[in-house]
């Protein structure tokens, strides 16, 4: 598209001032000053919006009316450069020439202009229902397969990216503006970064936080994770929602074709296997970190009794053991595989059955470990142990459409009526009508009505589905670790 002819028009000052002239090619002002009375000022055409890769800028001299530069914004080969400007003095006018010319980007090192000054579209999120969505990688780069959901979390993206419970997915954040606070090594809740990717709308440029040491872009790339940005994550979340959670593959690849990708994303499932071995510890280990005093809460009703507790890591989360420990306990670690004799014989007052990632029905062994311990000893179980729990008092467990993800999910204790802002990421949860006699739900999720929380008070049991250790904004939830600590208390009474 070709713009009209520009019109002269002559002004004419009785004193030197500072004026503008609307640029040509990007139709913004640029301050100049003029020496002088008499000077030339362009009225430029408005600008063509809706064409962004199409639009064409031209510039035309009043002499021959032709065509001397132009250049195609975003997709140009050639890019304007302009001689030093003439003076053309007249008693009466003042003329300000330039000329243009343009240059071919094929001798890239005469120019330093091959690349393009901002990111462009390198990735490509590929879902098994086909649909494939284009975007820019920050992190790591290569190709990645995982099971895609969406977390509806404002904050706290750290402690997503090191919750081991995200193994094998890709998570979505449903809230556009990512980065903005960094990283740093206070909040990470496990040793490593865990999930399979990350998927934001809009990557921070910058970050402003006072404990802030590193970008997140950096963060990633330095833990071989990869990210995406500039994608539309409010039309995959609608996806997710109506369709429940998708497989997809992930991958800077040029390479590879997206029939490949949406092959790789149809013949790989999350369902049925074991997560679980791959995140949790390989030896025990003895945890003492409490709370650090700064962000401590909830003091009333601690009890300065101290109780040992054996905690299975399924894909703990590190804040768990310093809540229990900021409660009074001295804690041994157990990796999932350690046998249930091996923790009876270390004469417990209590026993933690952790978070953890996938199918609860994957990891047999687990359950059976369970089943051996519940009774003997009064158990406590949060997320995965919730579902392992229900497994081994005989119930059955299901995968949810697309799961519960975010910290800002409302529960209702059904003992004192009390709703809670909860913390939550599982994809499965217990089917409350499989359970057997003797088994109470005292929490339901007011979202869905699923179960949220179990006891048994004959077999000193005790879970919750969601995280009572995380901090969404309010505490609402943290006093279930007194509970514990009162279910310890009245057991070793009766001893």
């Amino acid at each position: 598209m070709e713009t009209p002819n520009r019109r002269i028009t002559r002004l004419k000052t009785t004193s030197p001032k500072r004026e503008t002239i609307p640029d040509s090619n990007t139709f913004r002002h640029r301050p100049i000053t003029k020496e002088t009375t008499n000077f030339l000022k362009f009225k430029s055409p408005p600008p063509i919006r809706h064409q962004p890769l199409e639009f064409l800028s031209s510039i035309y001299t009043k002499e021959t009316n032709k065509k001397t530069m132009e250049f195609a914004l975003g997709v140009a080969t050639h890019f304007p450069s302009c001689s030093k400007p003439q003076i053309i003095n007249s008693p009466h006018v003042r003329f300000l020439s330039l000329k243009c010319h343009s240059i071919s980007l094929s001798d890239n090192s005469s120019t330093g202009l091959a690349e393009r000054p901002w990111k462009v579209a390198d990735a490509r999120l590929v879902l098994e229902d086909g649909s494939i969505w284009r975007a820019k990688s920050f992190g790591a780069s290569g190709t990645q397969v995982g099971e895609v959901v969406f977390n509806t979390s404002l904050t706290g993206y750290q402690e997503i990216l090191t919750d081991p419970s995200y193994a094998g997915q890709f998570v979505l954040m449903t809230n556009p503006h990512i980065g903005n606070t960094g990283v740093n090594f206070d909040d990470e809740e496990s040793r490593q970064c865990f999930l399979a990717g990350l998927v934001i709308r809009s990557l921070s440029i910058s970050t402003s936080n006072w404990r802030c040491t590193q970008t997140l872009g950096d963060y990633l790339a330095e833990r071989n994770i990869m990210g995406i940005y500039d994608v539309d994550t409010r039309a995959i979340t609608r996806r997710l929602r109506q369709d429940g959670s998708l497989i997809g593959v992930l991958s800077t690849d040029v390479s590879k074709t997206d029939e490949e990708l949406i092959n790789a994303s149809r013949t790989w499932d999350i369902v049925g296997v074991d997560l679980i071995s791959g995140v949790s510890c390989k030896a025990p280990y003895e945890w003492i970190d409490k709370t650090n005093s700064e962000w401590d809460f909830n003091f009333n009703g601690r009890n300065e009794e101290t109780f040992r507790v054996v905690a299975y890591d399924f894909g703990i989360k590190q804040n768990i053991l310093r809540r229990l420990a900021s409660y009074g306990c001295k804690i041994e670690v157990v990796p999932s595989t350690w046998p249930a004799s091996e923790t009876l014989k270390m004469k417990p007052d209590g026993v933690l059955f952790s978070n953890g990632p996938g199918d609860p029905s994957a990891v047999p062994y687990a359950v059976e470990t369970v089943k051996e311990i519940i009774g003997k000893v009064p158990v406590f179980g949060i997320c995965m142990g919730h579902q392992l729990l229900g497994q081994a008092l005989g119930g059955k467990t299901f995968k949810m459409k697309f799961g519960h993800h975010g910290g800002n999910h409302p529960v209702r204790n059904l003992r004192n009526g009390s709703v809670e802002i909860s913390a939550q990421n599982h994809n499965y949860a217990v089917d409350p009508e499989s359970l057997p006699e003797g088994a109470e739900v005292t929490h339901v999720n007011l979202n869905d009505g699923s179960c949220a929380g179990l006891a048994f008070s004959q077999l000193k049991l005790m879970s919750l589905q969601y995280h009572p250790e995380a901090s969404p904004g309010p505490h609402d939830s943290d006093p279930v670790f007194g509970e514990f600590m009162q279910l310890m208390k009245q057991e070793k009474q009766k001893a």
